[in-house]
Protein backbone atom coordinates (compact mmCIF):
# COMPACT_ATOMS: atom_id res chain seq x y z
CA UNK A 1 0.00 0.00 0.00
CA UNK A 2 1.40 3.00 -1.33
CA UNK A 3 1.08 6.35 1.77
CA UNK A 4 1.72 9.89 1.51
CA UNK A 5 3.22 12.74 3.33
CA UNK A 6 3.24 16.43 3.14
CA UNK A 7 5.53 17.90 5.04
CA UNK A 8 8.79 19.98 5.64
CA UNK A 9 11.94 18.47 4.25
CA UNK A 10 13.55 18.53 8.05
CA UNK A 11 10.74 16.36 9.27
CA UNK A 12 10.24 13.65 6.46
CA UNK A 13 11.95 11.15 9.01
CA UNK A 14 9.31 8.50 9.78
CA UNK A 15 9.75 8.30 13.86
CA UNK A 16 6.79 10.38 15.09
CA UNK A 17 9.11 12.95 16.94
CA UNK A 18 6.09 15.59 15.57
CA UNK A 19 3.15 14.09 17.15
CA UNK A 20 5.54 12.89 20.19
CA UNK A 21 6.40 16.97 20.51
CA UNK A 22 3.05 18.11 19.61
CA UNK A 23 0.28 15.85 19.46
CA UNK A 24 -1.88 14.06 16.85
CA UNK A 25 -5.45 14.53 16.35
CA UNK A 26 -6.34 11.36 17.55
CA UNK A 27 -2.76 9.49 19.47
CA UNK A 28 -2.24 9.87 23.16
CA UNK A 29 -0.48 12.88 23.73
CA UNK A 30 3.38 12.53 24.11
CA UNK A 31 3.33 9.16 22.26
CA UNK A 32 5.35 8.93 18.52
CA UNK A 33 3.26 8.27 15.58
CA UNK A 34 3.61 9.25 11.87
CA UNK A 35 0.69 10.59 10.06
CA UNK A 36 0.06 9.73 6.15
CA UNK A 37 -2.57 9.35 4.29
CA UNK A 38 -4.01 6.63 1.68
CA UNK A 39 -4.00 9.52 -1.25
CA UNK A 40 -1.56 12.56 -2.26
CA UNK A 41 -4.65 14.66 -2.56
CA UNK A 42 -5.51 14.12 1.30
CA UNK A 43 -2.15 14.42 2.61
CA UNK A 44 -2.49 18.24 0.43
CA UNK A 45 -5.85 18.91 2.21
CA UNK A 46 -4.74 18.00 5.88
CA UNK A 47 -1.74 19.87 5.53
CA UNK A 48 -3.63 22.61 3.47
CA UNK A 49 -5.71 23.02 7.20
CA UNK A 50 -2.82 23.80 9.16
CA UNK A 51 -1.61 26.97 7.08
CA UNK A 52 -2.33 30.71 7.33
CA UNK A 53 -5.45 31.28 5.62
CA UNK A 54 -4.19 33.90 3.42
CA UNK A 55 -0.78 31.74 2.72
CA UNK A 56 1.37 34.21 3.30
CA UNK A 57 4.65 33.00 5.32
CA UNK A 58 4.58 29.72 4.00
CA UNK A 59 7.79 28.09 4.05
CA UNK A 60 9.26 27.17 1.33
CA UNK A 61 10.69 23.53 1.73
CA UNK A 62 7.77 21.34 1.75
CA UNK A 63 8.30 18.06 -0.09
CA UNK A 64 5.73 15.37 -0.79
CA UNK A 65 6.54 12.46 -0.12
CA UNK A 66 5.37 8.26 -0.14
CA UNK A 67 6.09 5.17 0.95
CA UNK A 68 5.05 1.85 0.73
CA UNK A 69 4.19 -1.02 3.03
CA UNK A 70 2.95 -4.52 2.51
CA UNK A 71 0.60 -4.71 5.70
CA UNK A 72 -3.14 -3.85 5.29
CA UNK A 73 -3.72 -1.13 7.86
CA UNK A 74 -6.49 -2.06 10.75
CA UNK A 75 -9.60 -0.22 10.46
CA UNK A 76 -10.26 1.66 13.68
CA UNK A 77 -14.57 2.34 14.28
CA UNK A 78 -15.31 6.12 13.83
CA UNK A 79 -18.71 6.50 15.47
CA UNK A 80 -17.42 9.51 17.25
CA UNK A 81 -13.67 11.01 17.81
CA UNK A 82 -13.38 9.79 21.82
CA UNK A 83 -13.87 6.00 20.24
CA UNK A 84 -11.73 6.44 17.87
CA UNK A 85 -8.96 8.12 20.59
CA UNK A 86 -9.89 4.95 22.95
CA UNK A 87 -8.84 2.72 19.90
CA UNK A 88 -5.78 4.27 18.76
CA UNK A 89 -4.90 4.68 22.39
CA UNK A 90 -4.92 1.07 22.86
CA UNK A 91 -3.66 -0.05 19.63
CA UNK A 92 -0.42 1.95 19.71
CA UNK A 93 0.18 0.38 23.28
CA UNK A 94 -0.78 -3.21 21.48
CA UNK A 95 1.46 -2.61 19.40
CA UNK A 96 -0.98 -5.32 17.21
CA UNK A 97 -0.18 -3.97 13.90
CA UNK A 98 2.28 -1.47 12.18
CA UNK A 99 -0.86 0.94 10.98
CA UNK A 100 -4.00 1.76 11.28
CA UNK A 101 -6.73 3.44 9.26
CA UNK A 102 -8.92 6.69 10.26
CA UNK A 103 -11.19 7.72 7.65
CA UNK A 104 -10.69 11.30 6.92
CA UNK A 105 -13.06 13.98 8.11
CA UNK A 106 -11.62 16.35 5.34
CA UNK A 107 -12.33 13.56 2.52
CA UNK A 108 -14.55 10.40 4.00
CA UNK A 109 -13.66 8.63 0.30
CA UNK A 110 -9.73 8.43 1.45
CA UNK A 111 -7.90 7.54 5.13
CA UNK A 112 -5.49 8.75 7.59
CA UNK A 113 -3.09 5.89 8.04
CA UNK A 114 -1.79 6.26 11.42
CA UNK A 115 2.13 4.15 11.52
CA UNK A 116 3.65 3.59 15.34
CA UNK A 117 7.24 3.77 14.96
CA UNK A 118 7.60 1.58 18.00
CA UNK A 119 6.27 -1.55 15.73
CA UNK A 120 8.38 -4.20 15.26
CA UNK A 121 7.78 -4.17 11.50
CA UNK A 122 8.54 0.12 11.68
CA UNK A 123 12.10 -0.29 10.97
CA UNK A 124 11.14 -2.16 7.24
CA UNK A 125 9.54 0.78 6.13
CA UNK A 126 11.21 3.18 3.76
CA UNK A 127 12.07 6.74 4.24
CA UNK A 128 9.80 8.57 1.99
CA UNK A 129 10.67 9.04 -1.75
CA UNK A 130 10.30 12.82 -1.63
CA UNK A 131 9.86 15.46 -4.43
CA UNK A 132 9.73 19.42 -4.06
CA UNK A 133 5.85 20.62 -3.09
CA UNK A 134 4.63 24.22 -3.55
CA UNK A 135 1.45 25.52 -1.92
CA UNK A 136 1.66 28.63 -4.26
CA UNK A 137 1.93 26.54 -7.64
CA UNK A 138 -0.58 23.92 -6.45
CA UNK A 139 -2.98 27.31 -5.60
CA UNK A 140 -2.17 29.29 -8.20
CA UNK A 141 -5.38 30.32 -9.64
CA UNK A 142 -5.66 30.16 -14.04
CA UNK A 143 -6.01 33.35 -15.89
CA UNK A 144 -8.80 31.76 -17.34
CA UNK A 145 -11.16 31.91 -14.39
CA UNK A 146 -11.37 35.73 -14.76
CA UNK A 147 -13.44 34.47 -17.81
CA UNK A 148 -16.12 32.52 -15.91
CA UNK A 149 -16.50 35.36 -14.08
CA UNK A 150 -17.73 37.98 -16.74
Amino acid sequence: MKLWRLTRAPFVALDGKGAELHGARYAPSGQPVVSLASEAGLAVLVALRYQPQNLQGIPDDFVLGWTEVDEKPLRVPDPDEATIRAFVGEWFESRRSLTCAIRSKVLPEADVIYLNPHHPLAARVAPLTCRPFSFAECLHRPPMLDSFRA
